[in-house]
C-alpha cells in the first residue's frame, strides 16, 4: 500500500467515526429530550391533579374538604289567618230601602243592646261587638283585636300584627308576634322563629332537622340518610355520612377520612325570615240599622192609635222588611218633655206597641217587639238654652224607631 493510498484510507476512517459520534451524540439527545417535556406536562395538566385527588372522597357535587351550607328553611304559609277573616265579620247595617215619610240610617249603640235570634249579638257603637251563634262565636274588641271561635277553628288576632290560630281537626297551630318571630306546628312540621333571625326546623316526613343561629353557625342532619354537619359560622366545621367524615379547619386546611387535603373555608349560616304579619281585625262600622217614623205621621196629638194615611206607609214597611229577609228587629217608642213623666213613658209603650201590630196585620215576617222609654231618650233638646220651648227639638223626639241590629 502506497503511502498515498494509505493516507486516503485513514481520512475515510476518521470522517465515518466522526460521523458516527455525530449520530450517537443526536441519539443521546433525542432519547432525553421525551422525558424532560412528559414531567413538565405532567406538573401542568388538571386531569393529573384530579387523578392524583380521586382517591379522596367528597360530598357529591363538592370539592374534599369542603362541607355544604347549613339550608335556610322557608316560613310556611299562614293564609289560613286570612280565608277565616270572613267569619270576624258582623254586618253593619242591614239593607234596608228608605220609604216616604221614613228615614232609615245607621245606628249608634251605648253597648247595651242585646239581641236574641237563633244567637245572641252585643253591639256597640264604638265598632266593637260580641255575636254568638250555634258553634260560632266572634268577640270584635274595635281595635283590631278579636277572637273568633267556630267548631275546632280558634283564632286569636292581638290588633298589632300577632296572632294564634288553631286546628284541633288537623293538629295545625300557629303563633306569631308582631316582630316576626313565632311556631308553626302541624303532624309533620315543627318551626320556630326567634327575633333575631335564628331558628329551629323539624320535618318528621322527610327526617330534617335544621338548627340556625344568630351568629352564623348551625346544624344540619338527617335520620333518613345518616347525614350530620355543623359549621361553626368562622369558617370550620364538621360533617358525618355514610364513609365520610371531614374536618375543615376554616384555615384552608380540612381532614377528609384522616387524610389532610386542601379545601375553602366552610360557609356561614345565614339567618331565617320571619312570619308575615297578621291582619287585624275590622272594626263594625255600625251596630245595626234604625228606620226612625215621626209621630206626627202616625199618630193624632196624644194617641196611639195608626192614622189611615199612616197605615199604608206601615204596610209598605212590613214589604220592604219582610224582602230584605231581616230576621228580627225592636220597636221603640219615644216622647218630648211635655207631660209628666209616668203619662209619657205609657204614651211611648203603647205606640211601639200599636207599631208592631200594624206590620204583623200586614204580615212582615220579621220578628217583633216593642218597648217604650218615654222622654228618656232624646235626639234634640226640648228647650233651648235660654230655658224657652224648641218645637222642632220636641218634634225630633216625638218618635218611634225601628232598630234591627246586625247580625
Amino acid at each position: 500500500m502506497s503511502d498515498t493510498t494509505s493516507k486516503r484510507h485513514f481520512f475515510r476512517t476518521a470522517t465515518a467515526l466522526s460521523t458516527l459520534a455525530a449520530l450517537i451524540s443526536l441519539s443521546a439527545c433525542s432519547q432525553s429530550a421525551p422525558s424532560t417535556s412528559t414531567s413538565s406536562t405532567s406538573e401542568a395538566t388538571p386531569e393529573a391533579t384530579a387523578s392524583a385527588t380521586s382517591a379522596v372522597p367528597a360530598v357529591a357535587g363538592y370539592k374534599p374538604g369542603e362541607i355544604p351550607p347549613v339550608p335556610l328553611f322557608k316560613v310556611p304559609p299562614i293564609g289560613v289567618f286570612a280565608s277565616n277573616a270572613d267569619k270576624a265579620v258582623i254586618d253593619a247595617t242591614a239593607k234596608i230601602s228608605s220609604v216616604p215619610g221614613v228615614t232609615v240610617a245607621p245606628a249608634v249603640c251605648d253597648g247595651s243592646g242585646l239581641v236574641t235570634n237563633g244567637g245572641n249579638t252585643v253591639l256597640g257603637g264604638d265598632g266593637s261587638g260580641v255575636s254568638n251563634n250555634g258553634d260560632k262565636q266572634v268577640v270584635n274588641n274595635g281595635d283590631g283585636s278579636g277572637v273568633i271561635n267556630e267548631g275546632p277553628v280558634s283564632i286569636v288576632v292581638d290588633g298589632t300584627g300577632g296572632g294564634v290560630y288553631s286546628d284541633s281537626s288537623n293538629g295545625l297551630n300557629i303563633t306569631i308576634s308582631a316582630d316576626g318571630s313565632g311556631t308553626y306546628t302541624s303532624s309533620t312540621l315543627n318551626i320556630t322563629i326567634s327575633p333575631d333571625g335564628s331558628g329551629v326546623y323539624n320535618n318528621s316526613e322527610t327526617g330534617e332537622n335544621i338548627v340556625i343561629s344568630s351568629d352564623g353557625s348551625g346544624n344540619y342532619s338527617n335520620s333518613k340518610t345518616s347525614v350530620n354537619y355543623n359549621l361553626d359560622g368562622k369558617g370550620g366545621g364538621v360533617y358525618n355520612g355514610p364513609n365520610l367524615n371531614i374536618i375543615n379547619n376554616g384555615d384552608g386546611t380540612a381532614m377528609v377520612n384522616g387524610q389532610q387535603v386542601k379545601a375553602d373555608k366552610a360557609p356561614t349560616v345565614g339567618k331565617v325570615g320571619k312570619f308575615p304579619k297578621v291582619d287585624s281585625l275590622k272594626p263594625v262600622e255600625s251596630c245595626g240599622t234604625t228606620i226612625t217614623l215621626e209621630d206626627g205621621v202616625l199618630f193624632d196629638f196624644g194617641k196611639s192609635d195608626i192614622r189611615p194615611e199612616a197605615a199604608a206607609t206601615l204596610k209598605k214597611l212590613a214589604e220592604v222588611l219582610t224582602n230584605a229577609k231581616v230576621p228580627a228587629a225592636h220597636v221603640y217608642g219615644h216622647t218630648d218633655s211635655i207631660g209628666d213623666d209616668a203619662s209619657n213613658q205609657t204614651l211611648s209603650e203603647e205606640r211601639a206597641a200599636s207599631v208592631v201590630n200594624e206590620l204583623k196585620k200586614d204580615g212582615v215576617t220579621t220578628t217583633l217587639d216593642s218597648q217604650g222609654f218615654g222622654e228618656s231618650k232624646p235626639v234634640a233638646p226640648n228647650t233651648n238654652s235660654d230655658g224657652s220651648d224648641n218645637p222642632a227639638g220636641r218634634q225630633a223626639n216625638r218618635r218611634v224607631e225601628i232598630f234591627i241590629p246586625a247580625f
